[in-house]
């Protein structure tokens, strides 16, 4: 039997099997197919690319190629109070290990120490700074009582330089690296709690908090919520920019996953807590958990409370908005928050968070300017840039190992907060004024600049910048005034008095000497065709007068007589020997109407402090790579500007600026004591120069915009180096101020204050002065007395080493009106019923009970 099947013929539309036939359709079809392909495209370059961008950049170390500046070493004396407590921490904040607690195997590099019942043990490591021989300092009764090394007696140990900051190639920062290990649990849980809940269950990206944040951000019209996990804001910091874009989230986001393939969570997290930013401290930024603990509570990280814990955990969000200096209570407000987190999450309990919540903030004083010295290290990275690039030194992890003292740099920053304020008091006064308004009259105070300040302080005998303030505030302006070139005022005088000094060993027919005398009078100097005509502060002038008074007091028009008398453009030929190379040989050049930096006044002031031998400042003394190996040292450049004997000869002259002249209320009454050597200086600035036997000190104050201070040196400069010396010598390393070393050829004779000739015992009323020997006064007081002094004192007698007898610096007459010859015969016959300060006597010198006129 034959079964017939009917086979439909093909046609109509095709229910599957093949493309379809709408044009729609297809085109949406290509154009899926050929975005996938696209991003998939797209998704593989750019996650090959990050890969190789992520390896290259975990390949080393993460945190150790930076450049790192070091401070200048500690010395510790035989002889010297110490304590071994405070030595162990010294060394601990250099980088060594505690040999005690610390395996052999993760001991420092750098070295370790060991902290005995008699002292502690020193043992450098390979990459110190010293050749790793050992030390042993023995201390009994809280002093040293012997240092050993390999058997030998030393007189002093150098103590590892500490840290000042690290240079990377993108900031400037300071972190303490810590590993994963170490961060305390109170640290990962309010972290995590505030930051990252999800942390250890997401895979880089957590969707939801994201999802979550765009919603309330779009609910409220603005960005409030943050969707960013840890890894998100590790590959973000890591490897892209700050802008905010789509592209750039989604890229952060790739990184993000990544990163979670390549590392373990504790990894990332151990990343994160040494790289996250948690504030700034001057010009440095505070890198890091570890960082923090010592910038903000002094305290290793391992030592943290939960309220500590929080607060640093809460400053992730802003650290400039919720800084716990700057913003006390929006850092509290936030660390509570962050309490109240870690109760949501069961990290802590209620209880605990009451009690934290309770907890006041307790912060380490914030004094930048002590420990980071910002301007200080600006200047170490300019003056290597020449040398090295800025990414060859953070790349191969130079050490740079500078002058600073940290001690003294303390000093110098406390001297500078405590003078500035009665600098702005005395500002303040100046621009208050009464003013009617209406039918009354109110005070207010005149809108104005704020006064800025620089401090240089050096060696004298090496060149080392010691201590560097640069400005008032390096967060409100990083202008360092101390390489802003300023008129120079009174300061330049000296150069003046030294050239005229010259005048005893350089052949010159006519020999001038600190007693030699000069009439200060307003007088008119000509140079081409111009006429010079200066002034005395308040018109005031003092007749004839000794070299050696005219600088004690300052005396404008005495000045310029002498630069005229020698030549000023030999004075100008020493100044520029000296590194004051912008002056020019005119009358105005005598009192400091050139231009010169704080930097280079201190250079220039070495040429007296230093026998004569003027020093270039350094700020570095040697570069050297990861190992320890030396790259470059540097040295001062040494030049010979004056004889010892003259350089001598205008110490014992400023000597007499501070015992006896305008210094004297500034710094002695103010209770510097030591013996010491300065001028004071005003031009629109503030100045004040000064130095002991082995510390050398240039203050300045001033206006950026050039405005008139209208305040002397010795009301503003003057105080905050007395400050400051007084610090410095509190320091055990600069406590011995001596007497200066007197050099051969030079004599210091006994004047007559009356005749300014060598005293005798009928002539008791005298003062010291040094001479180059064989220029001394010969006559004694005592000869040719009578007739032939009384004429001297009434007509003048500039011929002779004569002065009259004046008011201790207090006979100040008025320019305008000559007393006639009756009237010097009077003067003759006065007492003398000023008291004198107590201090060695000198010519000039003003009663203690009186302040001395404000210096030219």
């Amino acid at each position: 039997m034959a079964i017939k099947i009917k086979i439909p013929k093909s046609g109509g539309k095709k229910k599957g099997g093949g493309p379809p036939h709408d044009p729609v359709v297809r085109a949406a079809l290509a154009i899926f197919l050929i975005a996938a392909v696209g991003l998939g495209g797209s998704f593989c370059y750019y996650y090959i690319k990050y890969d190789q961008i992520i390896t290259r950049r975990f390949a080393t170390p993460v945190f150790s190629n930076s450049a790192k500046i070091y401070a200048l070493p500690k010395v510790v004396r035989d002889g010297e109070p110490a304590d071994a407590r405070e030595i162990a921490a010294d060394l601990r904040q250099a980088g060594y290990s505690d040999a005690k607690r610390t395996d052999k195997d993760n001991l420092s590099p750098l070295g370790s120490f060991r902290v005995m019942p008699d002292g502690v043990d020193i043992m450098p490591g390979p990459e110190s700074y010293h050749s790793p021989e050992e030390a042993k300092i023995t201390i009994v009764d809280g002093q040293v009582s012997q240092i050993t090394g390999k058997g030998n007696q030393l007189s002093a140990y150098e103590l590892e330089p500490e840290l000042v900051t690290s240079l990377y190639s993108e900031q400037r920062a300071k972190r303490e690296v810590v590993k994963y290990s170490d961060i305390p649990k109170v640290m990962l849980d309010a972290t995590l709690a505030i930051e990252d809940r999800r942390f250890f269950e997401h895979s880089g990206v957590n969707f939801i908090r994201m999802f979550e944040a765009g919603w309330v951000d779009l609910l409220r019209q603005r960005h409030e919520q943050g969707g960013s996990t840890i890894t998100m804001q590790l590959s973000r910091g890591f490897f892209l920019t700050p802008e905010k874009t789509i592209r750039r989230k989604l890229t952060e986001m790739l990184i993000a996953e990544e990163m979670e393939q390549k590392f373990s969570k504790q990894q990332i997290f151990e990343f994160y807590a040494n790289w996250v930013n948690l504030g700034q401290r001057g010009s440095f930024a505070i890198s890091g958990f570890g960082e923090a603990s010592r910038a903000y509570f002094n305290k290793d990280l391992k030592d943290i409370t939960l309220p500590e814990a929080a607060l640093l955990a809460g400053i992730i969000q802003g650290p400039s908005r919720l800084s716990p200096y700057r913003h006390p209570e929006r850092a509290l407000e936030r660390r509570n928050l962050v309490l109240d987190a870690m109760v949501e999450t069961h990290s802590i309990t209620p209880e605990q968070a009451g009690k934290a919540k309770a907890s006041p903030l307790k912060l380490a004083p914030p004094n930048v300017e002590a420990s980071d010295a910002p301007y200080f290290v600006d200047m170490v990275k300019d003056s290597l840039i020449n040398k090295f690039s800025e990414r060859e030194l953070s790349d191969q992890s130079y050490r740079i190992y500078t002058t600073l003292d940290p001690d003294l740099q303390k000093a110098a920053a406390q001297a500078v907060e405590s003078g500035i304020k009665i600098v702005d008091q005395e500002v303040t006064k100046l621009r208050t004024k009464r003013v009617k308004v209406g039918k009354k009259y109110e005070t207010q105070v005149e809108p104005g600049p704020q006064a800025q300040v620089a401090l240089v302080a050096l060696d004298p005998h090496t060149g080392a910048v010691l201590a560097l303030v640069g400005g008032r505030d390096y967060g409100f302006s990083q202008l360092n005034h101390a390489l802003s070139k300023r008129p120079t005022g009174s300061i330049f005088k000296p150069f003046v008095y030294a050239t005229a000094m010259n005048t005893a060993i350089d052949g010159s027919q006519n020999v001038i000497t600190p007693a030699s005398i000069i009439t200060d009078e307003p007088s008119s100097f000509a140079y081409g065709d111009q006429i010079y005509e200066p002034r005395n502060y308040k018109e005031e002038y003092h007749g004839d007068v000794t070299l050696r008074y005219a600088l004690a007091m300052s005396l404008n028009n005495a000045t310029v007589k002498v630069a005229e008398e020698v030549g000023y453009d030999k004075v100008a030929n020493l100044a520029k020997v000296a590194g004051i190379t912008s002056v020019k040989p005119t009358p105005a050049m005598a009192l400091g109407s050139y231009e010169a930096t704080p930097l280079d006044m201190a250079g220039a002031y070495t040429s007296f402090a230093n026998g004569g031998v003027r020093l270039s400042p350094i700020l570095v003394n040697s570069v050297r790579n990861a190992k320890g190996d030396v790259i470059a040292n540097f040295r001062t450049d040494q030049r010979e500007v004056l004889d010892p004997r003259i350089a001598y000869v205008m110490t014992n002259m400023m000597e007499g600026v501070i015992n006896n002249g305008l210094g004297y209320t500034a710094v002695r009454l103010r209770g510097f004591l030591q013996p010491a050597a300065g001028k004071t200086g005003t031009s629109h600035d503030g100045w004040f120069a000064g130095y002991t036997s082995n510390l050398l000190c240039i203050v300045w104050v001033g206006y950026d915009d050039y405005s008139d201070l209208r305040l002397s040196g010795a009301q503003t400069a003057a105080p905050i180096w007395t400050e400051f010396m007084k610090k410095a010598a509190e320091l055990p390393q600069y406590s011995e101020m001596k007497e200066f070393t007197q050099p051969a050829g030079v004599v210091d004779v006994e004047l007559d204050k009356a005749t300014n000739r060598l005293a005798t015992s009928n002539c008791t009323d005298d003062y010291n002065s040094a001479f180059v020997a064989g220029t001394e006064p010969r006559e004694t007081c005592d000869q040719q007395t009578g007739v032939a002094g009384f004429f001297s004192r009434v007509f003048g007698g500039t011929s002779k080493p004569l002065t009259p007898t004046l008011a201790n610096g207090q006979d100040q007459q008025d320019p305008n009106k000559k007393k006639g010859f009756f009237g010097k015969i009077a003067d003759i016959f006065k007492d003398d019923k000023s008291q004198n300060p107590p201090a060695t006597t000198q010519p000039a010198k003003p009663p203690a009970s009186a302040t001395p006129p404000p210096p030219q």
